[in-house]
Protein backbone atom coordinates (compact mmCIF):
# COMPACT_ATOMS: atom_id res chain seq x y z
CA UNK A 1 0.00 0.00 0.00
CA UNK A 2 1.26 3.49 -0.72
CA UNK A 3 2.58 5.62 2.16
CA UNK A 4 -0.22 7.99 3.06
CA UNK A 5 1.90 10.11 5.49
CA UNK A 6 1.47 13.74 4.40
CA UNK A 7 4.68 15.41 3.22
CA UNK A 8 6.40 17.86 5.57
CA UNK A 9 5.49 21.53 5.26
CA UNK A 10 8.30 23.77 3.91
CA UNK A 11 10.98 24.50 6.54
CA UNK A 12 9.42 21.82 8.80
CA UNK A 13 12.01 19.23 9.90
CA UNK A 14 11.09 15.55 9.93
CA UNK A 15 10.05 14.03 13.26
CA UNK A 16 12.94 13.90 15.74
CA UNK A 17 15.15 16.36 13.81
CA UNK A 18 16.42 19.70 15.21
CA UNK A 19 14.37 22.67 13.91
CA UNK A 20 16.22 24.83 11.35
CA UNK A 21 14.92 28.10 12.81
CA UNK A 22 13.67 29.26 16.17
CA UNK A 23 9.90 29.48 16.56
CA UNK A 24 9.90 33.31 16.65
CA UNK A 25 12.70 33.83 14.08
CA UNK A 26 11.76 35.81 10.98
CA UNK A 27 12.91 34.20 7.72
CA UNK A 28 12.58 35.95 4.37
CA UNK A 29 13.35 34.74 0.88
CA UNK A 30 16.13 36.51 -1.04
CA UNK A 31 17.58 36.31 -4.50
CA UNK A 32 21.00 34.66 -4.11
CA UNK A 33 22.40 36.43 -7.20
CA UNK A 34 21.41 39.85 -5.80
CA UNK A 35 22.87 39.02 -2.39
CA UNK A 36 26.20 37.91 -3.87
CA UNK A 37 26.33 41.00 -6.09
CA UNK A 38 25.63 43.41 -3.21
CA UNK A 39 28.07 41.65 -0.88
CA UNK A 40 30.80 41.72 -3.52
CA UNK A 41 30.22 45.42 -4.21
CA UNK A 42 30.42 46.21 -0.49
CA UNK A 43 33.63 44.22 -0.21
CA UNK A 44 35.21 45.79 -3.30
CA UNK A 45 34.39 49.35 -2.15
CA UNK A 46 35.87 48.56 1.26
CA UNK A 47 39.10 47.39 -0.40
CA UNK A 48 39.20 50.41 -2.72
CA UNK A 49 38.46 53.09 -0.13
CA UNK A 50 39.84 51.62 3.10
CA UNK A 51 42.81 49.51 2.09
CA UNK A 52 44.45 49.58 -1.35
CA UNK A 53 44.40 53.15 -2.71
CA UNK A 54 46.14 56.24 -1.27
CA UNK A 55 44.30 59.44 -0.37
CA UNK A 56 45.05 62.25 -2.81
CA UNK A 57 45.53 64.72 0.07
CA UNK A 58 48.30 63.06 2.12
CA UNK A 59 49.26 60.25 -0.26
CA UNK A 60 48.84 57.53 2.37
CA UNK A 61 46.84 54.33 2.61
CA UNK A 62 44.97 53.73 5.90
CA UNK A 63 47.56 51.18 7.09
CA UNK A 64 50.45 53.62 6.52
CA UNK A 65 48.56 56.45 8.21
CA UNK A 66 47.77 54.32 11.25
CA UNK A 67 51.39 53.21 11.67
CA UNK A 68 52.65 56.81 11.54
CA UNK A 69 49.92 57.94 13.95
CA UNK A 70 50.78 55.12 16.38
CA UNK A 71 54.45 56.22 16.20
CA UNK A 72 53.30 59.76 16.96
CA UNK A 73 51.40 58.42 20.00
CA UNK A 74 54.58 56.67 21.16
CA UNK A 75 56.54 59.91 20.78
CA UNK A 76 59.27 58.44 18.56
CA UNK A 77 60.14 61.78 16.96
CA UNK A 78 63.26 62.31 14.78
CA UNK A 79 65.14 63.73 17.79
CA UNK A 80 64.31 60.76 20.05
CA UNK A 81 65.94 57.35 20.18
CA UNK A 82 64.73 54.44 18.04
CA UNK A 83 62.34 51.91 19.60
CA UNK A 84 61.66 48.28 18.71
CA UNK A 85 59.49 47.76 15.64
CA UNK A 86 57.62 45.08 17.59
CA UNK A 87 56.35 47.79 19.95
CA UNK A 88 55.26 50.00 17.06
CA UNK A 89 53.48 47.09 15.36
CA UNK A 90 51.79 46.10 18.63
CA UNK A 91 50.62 49.66 19.28
CA UNK A 92 49.24 49.94 15.72
CA UNK A 93 47.52 46.55 15.82
CA UNK A 94 46.04 47.01 19.28
CA UNK A 95 44.74 50.54 18.82
CA UNK A 96 44.07 51.21 15.15
CA UNK A 97 44.66 48.38 12.66
CA UNK A 98 43.55 44.93 13.92
CA UNK A 99 44.80 42.95 10.90
CA UNK A 100 47.79 41.00 12.21
CA UNK A 101 51.48 41.81 12.39
CA UNK A 102 52.22 40.29 8.96
CA UNK A 103 50.04 43.01 7.42
CA UNK A 104 51.59 45.85 9.46
CA UNK A 105 55.33 45.12 9.69
CA UNK A 106 55.99 44.95 5.89
CA UNK A 107 54.23 48.32 5.51
CA UNK A 108 56.44 49.81 8.23
CA UNK A 109 59.54 48.32 6.57
CA UNK A 110 58.56 49.72 3.16
CA UNK A 111 58.35 53.27 4.56
CA UNK A 112 61.93 52.91 5.86
CA UNK A 113 63.59 51.53 2.71
CA UNK A 114 65.60 54.19 0.82
CA UNK A 115 65.38 52.24 -2.47
CA UNK A 116 61.58 51.98 -2.17
CA UNK A 117 60.71 55.50 -0.93
CA UNK A 118 61.98 58.68 -2.60
CA UNK A 119 61.75 60.47 0.75
CA UNK A 120 61.48 58.09 3.70
CA UNK A 121 58.79 58.64 6.32
CA UNK A 122 60.36 56.19 8.81
CA UNK A 123 63.99 56.10 9.95
CA UNK A 124 64.92 52.45 10.45
CA UNK A 125 67.82 50.95 12.37
CA UNK A 126 68.86 47.37 11.70
CA UNK A 127 68.32 45.01 8.79
CA UNK A 128 65.42 46.34 6.71
CA UNK A 129 66.10 44.12 3.69
CA UNK A 130 67.96 45.06 0.53
CA UNK A 131 67.41 46.09 -3.06
CA UNK A 132 68.28 42.50 -3.97
CA UNK A 133 65.08 41.26 -2.37
CA UNK A 134 66.58 40.06 0.93
CA UNK A 135 63.87 40.03 3.64
CA UNK A 136 64.14 42.31 6.68
CA UNK A 137 65.04 40.96 10.09
CA UNK A 138 62.24 40.04 12.46
CA UNK A 139 60.52 43.01 14.08
CA UNK A 140 61.92 42.05 17.50
CA UNK A 141 65.42 42.86 16.18
CA UNK A 142 64.79 46.05 14.19
CA UNK A 143 64.15 49.54 15.53
CA UNK A 144 62.55 52.65 14.06
CA UNK A 145 61.55 56.24 14.66
CA UNK A 146 59.85 58.90 12.55
CA UNK A 147 61.97 60.44 9.81
CA UNK A 148 61.86 64.27 9.63
CA UNK A 149 59.31 64.22 6.79
CA UNK A 150 57.30 61.58 8.66
CA UNK A 151 56.92 64.08 11.51
CA UNK A 152 56.25 67.01 9.15
CA UNK A 153 53.34 65.19 7.49
CA UNK A 154 51.53 65.20 10.88
CA UNK A 155 52.45 68.78 11.83
CA UNK A 156 49.60 70.86 13.36
CA UNK A 157 47.36 67.80 13.70
CA UNK A 158 46.53 68.79 17.30
CA UNK A 159 45.20 72.20 16.13
CA UNK A 160 41.87 70.94 14.79
CA UNK A 161 43.21 70.90 11.21
CA UNK A 162 41.76 67.49 10.27
CA UNK A 163 38.76 65.36 11.22
CA UNK A 164 39.06 62.51 13.71
CA UNK A 165 36.85 59.41 13.79
CA UNK A 166 36.48 56.60 16.36
CA UNK A 167 38.89 53.67 15.93
CA UNK A 168 37.67 50.11 15.33
CA UNK A 169 36.59 49.50 18.95
CA UNK A 170 35.66 53.14 19.72
CA UNK A 171 38.14 53.40 22.61
CA UNK A 172 39.99 56.34 21.01
CA UNK A 173 40.02 58.43 17.83
CA UNK A 174 42.23 58.48 14.74
CA UNK A 175 42.65 61.06 11.93
CA UNK A 176 40.91 60.50 8.61
CA UNK A 177 43.81 62.27 6.86
CA UNK A 178 47.03 64.06 7.85
CA UNK A 179 47.62 67.83 7.43
CA UNK A 180 50.43 66.90 4.98
CA UNK A 181 52.82 69.85 5.08
CA UNK A 182 54.46 68.49 1.91
CA UNK A 183 52.86 66.86 -1.20
CA UNK A 184 53.59 63.25 -0.25
CA UNK A 185 51.60 61.54 -3.03
CA UNK A 186 53.62 63.15 -5.80
CA UNK A 187 56.92 62.91 -3.92
CA UNK A 188 56.73 59.25 -2.88
CA UNK A 189 54.19 57.94 -5.38
CA UNK A 190 52.24 54.84 -4.50
CA UNK A 191 51.19 51.40 -5.64
CA UNK A 192 48.13 49.34 -4.81
CA UNK A 193 45.88 46.66 -6.25
CA UNK A 194 42.20 46.96 -5.37
CA UNK A 195 39.22 45.09 -6.84
CA UNK A 196 38.89 45.87 -10.53
CA UNK A 197 41.38 48.74 -10.37
CA UNK A 198 44.99 49.43 -9.46
CA UNK A 199 47.24 52.44 -8.90
CA UNK A 200 50.87 52.94 -9.84
CA UNK A 201 52.19 56.47 -9.26
CA UNK A 202 55.92 57.17 -9.74
CA UNK A 203 57.89 59.23 -7.21
CA UNK A 204 59.03 62.77 -8.04
CA UNK A 205 61.69 65.16 -6.75
CA UNK A 206 60.63 67.02 -3.59
CA UNK A 207 62.13 70.38 -4.65
CA UNK A 208 60.62 70.18 -8.14
CA UNK A 209 57.15 69.31 -6.82
CA UNK A 210 57.21 72.18 -4.31
CA UNK A 211 58.27 74.57 -7.10
CA UNK A 212 55.36 73.24 -9.19
CA UNK A 213 52.88 73.75 -6.32
CA UNK A 214 54.10 77.34 -5.79
CA UNK A 215 53.89 78.04 -9.54
CA UNK A 216 50.29 76.80 -9.65
CA UNK A 217 49.39 78.89 -6.59
CA UNK A 218 50.79 81.99 -8.34
CA UNK A 219 49.05 81.12 -11.63
CA UNK A 220 46.03 78.78 -11.26
CA UNK A 221 45.64 78.72 -15.04
CA UNK A 222 49.20 77.53 -15.63
CA UNK A 223 49.60 75.28 -18.67
CA UNK A 224 51.04 71.79 -18.48
CA UNK A 225 54.02 72.91 -20.57
CA UNK A 226 54.79 75.69 -18.07
CA UNK A 227 54.30 73.31 -15.15
CA UNK A 228 56.77 70.85 -16.69
CA UNK A 229 59.46 73.53 -16.48
CA UNK A 230 59.30 72.93 -12.72
CA UNK A 231 58.35 69.23 -12.49
CA UNK A 232 60.57 67.59 -15.10
CA UNK A 233 59.36 64.02 -14.67
CA UNK A 234 59.65 61.07 -12.30
CA UNK A 235 62.62 60.87 -9.92
CA UNK A 236 63.21 57.27 -8.87
CA UNK A 237 65.14 56.52 -5.64
CA UNK A 238 67.35 53.95 -7.44
CA UNK A 239 68.35 56.47 -10.12
CA UNK A 240 68.12 55.32 -13.79
CA UNK A 241 67.35 57.33 -16.94
CA UNK A 242 63.98 58.09 -18.52
CA UNK A 243 63.94 57.63 -22.30
CA UNK A 244 61.80 60.19 -24.11
CA UNK A 245 59.34 62.83 -22.91
CA UNK A 246 56.18 61.54 -24.59
CA UNK A 247 55.30 59.08 -21.79
CA UNK A 248 55.87 61.79 -19.16
CA UNK A 249 53.64 64.30 -21.00
CA UNK A 250 50.96 61.66 -21.40
CA UNK A 251 50.64 60.74 -17.72
CA UNK A 252 51.05 64.37 -16.61
CA UNK A 253 48.07 65.27 -18.83
CA UNK A 254 45.77 62.27 -18.31
CA UNK A 255 47.05 60.35 -15.29
CA UNK A 256 47.87 57.35 -17.48
CA UNK A 257 50.94 56.56 -19.55
CA UNK A 258 54.04 54.42 -19.87
CA UNK A 259 57.57 55.63 -19.17
CA UNK A 260 60.57 53.73 -20.53
CA UNK A 261 63.46 53.66 -18.04
CA UNK A 262 67.02 52.42 -18.41
CA UNK A 263 69.75 51.65 -15.93
CA UNK A 264 72.88 53.81 -15.98
CA UNK A 265 75.75 52.05 -17.74
CA UNK A 266 79.33 53.25 -18.22
CA UNK A 267 82.72 51.96 -19.39
CA UNK A 268 85.85 51.51 -17.28
CA UNK A 269 89.24 51.46 -19.02
CA UNK A 270 91.74 48.83 -17.88
CA UNK A 271 95.44 48.28 -18.60
CA UNK A 272 96.16 46.65 -21.94
CA UNK A 273 93.27 48.42 -23.69
CA UNK A 274 90.56 46.20 -22.20
CA UNK A 275 87.22 47.62 -21.02
CA UNK A 276 84.65 46.67 -18.42
CA UNK A 277 80.95 47.60 -18.53
CA UNK A 278 79.84 49.05 -15.19
CA UNK A 279 76.16 49.29 -14.15
CA UNK A 280 75.80 52.02 -11.49
CA UNK A 281 72.02 52.51 -11.45
CA UNK A 282 69.15 50.11 -12.07
CA UNK A 283 65.48 50.77 -12.92
CA UNK A 284 62.99 51.25 -10.09
CA UNK A 285 61.54 48.03 -8.61
CA UNK A 286 64.13 45.85 -10.42
CA UNK A 287 65.80 43.24 -8.22
CA UNK A 288 69.55 43.61 -8.63
CA UNK A 289 70.34 39.97 -7.81
CA UNK A 290 67.78 38.75 -10.36
CA UNK A 291 69.27 41.13 -12.95
CA UNK A 292 72.80 39.75 -12.41
CA UNK A 293 71.45 36.18 -12.57
CA UNK A 294 69.64 36.96 -15.82
CA UNK A 295 72.85 38.31 -17.40
CA UNK A 296 74.69 35.12 -16.37
CA UNK A 297 71.90 32.99 -17.90
CA UNK A 298 72.18 34.89 -21.17
CA UNK A 299 75.91 34.14 -21.27
CA UNK A 300 75.36 30.45 -20.47
CA UNK A 301 72.64 30.17 -23.11
CA UNK A 302 75.04 31.86 -25.59
CA UNK A 303 72.51 34.58 -26.38
CA UNK A 304 75.19 37.16 -25.52
CA UNK A 305 78.62 35.74 -26.41
CA UNK A 306 80.90 38.73 -25.80
CA UNK A 307 80.66 38.64 -21.98
CA UNK A 308 83.36 36.68 -20.15
CA UNK A 309 82.34 37.33 -16.52
CA UNK A 310 79.81 39.22 -14.43
CA UNK A 311 80.07 40.04 -10.73
CA UNK A 312 78.20 42.21 -8.26
CA UNK A 313 80.55 44.54 -6.34
CA UNK A 314 77.74 46.64 -4.84
CA UNK A 315 77.75 48.01 -1.32
CA UNK A 316 75.26 50.76 -0.46
CA UNK A 317 75.83 51.95 -4.03
CA UNK A 318 75.13 49.79 -7.07
CA UNK A 319 78.19 48.50 -8.95
CA UNK A 320 77.78 45.52 -11.28
CA UNK A 321 80.94 44.73 -13.27
CA UNK A 322 80.60 43.00 -16.65
CA UNK A 323 83.85 41.81 -18.25
CA UNK A 324 83.81 41.62 -22.06
CA UNK A 325 86.12 40.10 -24.66
CA UNK A 326 89.01 42.19 -25.96
CA UNK A 327 87.55 42.41 -29.47
CA UNK A 328 83.94 42.98 -28.34
CA UNK A 329 82.12 46.22 -29.19
CA UNK A 330 80.81 47.63 -25.84
CA UNK A 331 77.83 49.47 -27.41
CA UNK A 332 76.59 46.25 -28.99
CA UNK A 333 76.83 44.39 -25.66
CA UNK A 334 75.02 47.24 -23.85
CA UNK A 335 72.22 47.26 -26.44
CA UNK A 336 71.85 43.49 -26.03
CA UNK A 337 71.59 43.94 -22.26
CA UNK A 338 68.85 46.55 -22.73
CA UNK A 339 67.01 44.22 -25.10
CA UNK A 340 67.20 40.98 -23.12
CA UNK A 341 67.17 42.07 -19.44
CA UNK A 342 65.26 44.34 -17.08
CA UNK A 343 68.06 46.91 -17.44
CA UNK A 344 65.52 48.57 -19.73
CA UNK A 345 61.92 48.33 -18.57
CA UNK A 346 58.65 50.24 -18.72
CA UNK A 347 56.93 51.89 -15.79
CA UNK A 348 53.17 51.88 -16.45
CA UNK A 349 51.64 54.91 -14.72
CA UNK A 350 48.06 54.90 -13.48
CA UNK A 351 47.60 57.88 -11.15
CA UNK A 352 44.52 56.62 -9.31
CA UNK A 353 43.78 58.02 -5.85
CA UNK A 354 40.87 58.61 -3.47
CA UNK A 355 39.41 62.10 -3.93
CA UNK A 356 36.38 63.07 -1.81
CA UNK A 357 35.70 59.41 -1.06
CA UNK A 358 35.86 58.26 -4.70
CA UNK A 359 38.65 56.75 -6.78
CA UNK A 360 39.75 59.11 -9.56
CA UNK A 361 42.48 59.10 -12.19
CA UNK A 362 44.25 62.46 -11.93
CA UNK A 363 46.83 64.30 -14.03
CA UNK A 364 49.63 66.44 -12.60
CA UNK A 365 47.58 69.65 -12.41
CA UNK A 366 44.66 67.84 -10.76
CA UNK A 367 46.95 66.25 -8.17
CA UNK A 368 48.47 69.63 -7.30
CA UNK A 369 45.03 71.29 -7.20
CA UNK A 370 43.74 68.66 -4.74
CA UNK A 371 46.80 69.19 -2.55
CA UNK A 372 46.44 73.01 -2.57
CA UNK A 373 42.74 72.74 -1.63
CA UNK A 374 43.60 70.40 1.22
CA UNK A 375 46.28 72.77 2.52
CA UNK A 376 43.88 75.71 2.19
CA UNK A 377 41.38 73.92 4.43
CA UNK A 378 44.15 72.99 6.89
CA UNK A 379 45.40 76.61 7.11
CA UNK A 380 41.88 78.01 7.59
CA UNK A 381 41.03 75.45 10.30
CA UNK A 382 44.35 76.08 12.05
CA UNK A 383 43.80 79.86 11.94
CA UNK A 384 40.29 79.51 13.39
CA UNK A 385 41.67 77.30 16.15
CA UNK A 386 44.43 79.80 17.00
CA UNK A 387 41.91 82.67 16.89
CA UNK A 388 39.62 80.85 19.30
CA UNK A 389 42.49 80.20 21.72
CA UNK A 390 43.75 83.81 21.43
CA UNK A 391 40.28 85.21 22.12
CA UNK A 392 39.83 82.92 25.13
CA UNK A 393 43.19 84.08 26.53
CA UNK A 394 42.42 87.74 25.77
CA UNK A 395 39.12 87.38 27.61
CA UNK A 396 40.92 86.02 30.70
CA UNK A 397 43.50 88.84 30.54
CA UNK A 398 40.71 91.43 30.32
CA UNK A 399 39.32 90.03 33.55
CA UNK A 400 42.79 90.24 35.15
CA UNK A 401 43.24 93.87 34.07
CA UNK A 402 39.84 94.93 35.44
CA UNK A 403 40.47 93.09 38.70
CA UNK A 404 43.96 94.55 39.11
CA UNK A 405 42.69 98.09 38.47
CA UNK A 406 40.02 97.63 41.20
CA UNK A 407 42.09 95.43 43.47
CA UNK A 408 40.84 96.64 46.86
CA UNK A 409 37.18 96.21 45.88
CA UNK A 410 37.78 92.69 44.52
CA UNK A 411 39.73 91.61 47.61
CA UNK A 412 36.84 92.87 49.78
CA UNK A 413 34.31 90.87 47.70
CA UNK A 414 36.34 87.67 47.93
CA UNK A 415 37.10 88.02 51.65
CA UNK A 416 33.45 88.71 52.48
CA UNK A 417 32.28 85.58 50.63
CA UNK A 418 31.74 82.35 52.58
CA UNK A 419 32.46 80.04 49.61
CA UNK A 420 34.11 80.14 46.22
CA UNK A 421 30.70 79.86 44.54
CA UNK A 422 29.38 82.88 46.46
CA UNK A 423 32.45 84.92 45.44
CA UNK A 424 31.92 83.90 41.82
CA UNK A 425 28.26 84.99 41.90
CA UNK A 426 29.24 88.39 43.35
CA UNK A 427 31.90 88.86 40.66
CA UNK A 428 29.41 88.02 37.91
CA UNK A 429 27.07 90.69 39.32
CA UNK A 430 29.83 93.31 39.14
CA UNK A 431 29.68 95.56 36.06
CA UNK A 432 31.37 98.64 34.55
CA UNK A 433 30.56 101.36 32.05
CA UNK A 434 32.19 101.39 28.61
CA UNK A 435 34.23 104.45 29.66
CA UNK A 436 35.58 102.67 32.75
CA UNK A 437 36.62 99.62 30.72
CA UNK A 438 38.28 101.62 27.95
CA UNK A 439 40.15 103.74 30.51
CA UNK A 440 41.80 100.57 31.81
CA UNK A 441 43.04 99.92 28.24
CA UNK A 442 40.65 97.13 27.28
CA UNK A 443 39.35 97.01 23.72
CA UNK A 444 35.67 96.13 23.44
CA UNK A 445 36.00 93.54 20.62
CA UNK A 446 32.46 92.22 20.88
CA UNK A 447 29.54 94.61 21.42
CA UNK A 448 27.44 91.63 22.59
CA UNK A 449 29.49 91.71 25.81
CA UNK A 450 27.81 95.03 26.70
CA UNK A 451 24.40 94.69 28.35
CA UNK A 452 22.49 98.00 28.49
CA UNK A 453 25.80 99.77 27.94
CA UNK A 454 27.41 97.99 30.90
CA UNK A 455 30.31 95.51 30.73
CA UNK A 456 30.04 92.48 33.02
CA UNK A 457 32.30 89.49 33.64
CA UNK A 458 31.87 86.18 31.87
CA UNK A 459 32.02 82.94 33.84
CA UNK A 460 35.51 82.21 32.43
CA UNK A 461 36.75 85.64 33.60
CA UNK A 462 35.31 85.15 37.08
CA UNK A 463 37.04 81.78 37.39
CA UNK A 464 40.33 83.29 36.14
CA UNK A 465 40.16 86.09 38.75
CA UNK A 466 39.48 83.62 41.56
CA UNK A 467 42.55 81.63 40.49
CA UNK A 468 44.90 84.64 40.58
CA UNK A 469 47.98 84.04 42.73
CA UNK A 470 49.43 86.61 45.11
CA UNK A 471 52.71 87.02 43.18
CA UNK A 472 50.67 88.09 40.13
CA UNK A 473 49.66 91.25 42.01
CA UNK A 474 53.21 92.67 41.85
CA UNK A 475 53.88 95.61 39.54
CA UNK A 476 56.16 93.57 37.26
CA UNK A 477 53.52 90.87 36.76
CA UNK A 478 50.85 93.49 36.00
CA UNK A 479 53.11 94.97 33.29
CA UNK A 480 53.53 91.46 31.85
CA UNK A 481 49.75 91.03 31.68
CA UNK A 482 49.36 94.37 29.87
CA UNK A 483 52.13 93.50 27.39
CA UNK A 484 50.67 90.05 26.72
CA UNK A 485 47.23 91.60 26.19
CA UNK A 486 48.58 94.11 23.66
CA UNK A 487 50.40 91.30 21.78
CA UNK A 488 47.23 89.21 21.76
CA UNK A 489 45.18 92.04 20.25
CA UNK A 490 47.76 92.35 17.46
CA UNK A 491 47.70 88.57 16.97
CA UNK A 492 43.88 88.46 16.83
CA UNK A 493 43.84 91.25 14.24
CA UNK A 494 46.37 89.33 12.12
CA UNK A 495 44.40 86.05 12.36
CA UNK A 496 41.17 87.80 11.33
CA UNK A 497 43.01 89.30 8.37
CA UNK A 498 44.18 85.82 7.28
CA UNK A 499 40.60 84.52 7.36
CA UNK A 500 39.34 87.55 5.42
CA UNK A 501 41.92 87.40 2.62
CA UNK A 502 42.38 84.30 0.46
CA UNK A 503 45.70 85.54 -0.92
CA UNK A 504 47.20 85.46 2.57
CA UNK A 505 46.12 81.81 2.97
CA UNK A 506 47.85 80.94 -0.30
CA UNK A 507 50.97 82.83 0.78
CA UNK A 508 51.08 80.77 4.00
CA UNK A 509 50.75 77.55 1.97
CA UNK A 510 53.78 78.63 -0.10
Amino acid sequence: MPDETPPNEPNTPPPGATPLFAANEKVSKINVADEIKNSFLDYSMSVIISRALPDVRDGLKPSQRRILYAMNDLGVMPNRKHIKCAKIVGETMGNYHPHGDMAIYPTLVHMAQPWAMRERLVDGQGNFGSVEGDPPASMRYTEARLAPLGAVIMEDMERDTVDFVPNYDETRTEPTVFPAAFPNLLVNGGTGIAVGMATNIPPHNLGEVIDGVCAQIDNPGISLKELMQHVKGPDFPTGCMVCGLEGIKQYFATGRGSVKVRGKVGLEQLKGGREHIIITEIPYNVNRAVLVERIADLVNEKIITDITAVRDESDENTRVVIEIKRDAIPKVVINNLYQHTALESSFAVNALAIDHGRPKTLGLKDLITCYIEHRREVIIRRTKFELRKAEERAEALEGYLIALSNLDEFIRIIRSSATREEAKIKLLAFDFTRAQVEKIGILIRNEARLTSGRYSFSEAQANAILELRLYQLTGLEIDKVRAEYRDLLTRIKDLLDILARGERVLAIIK
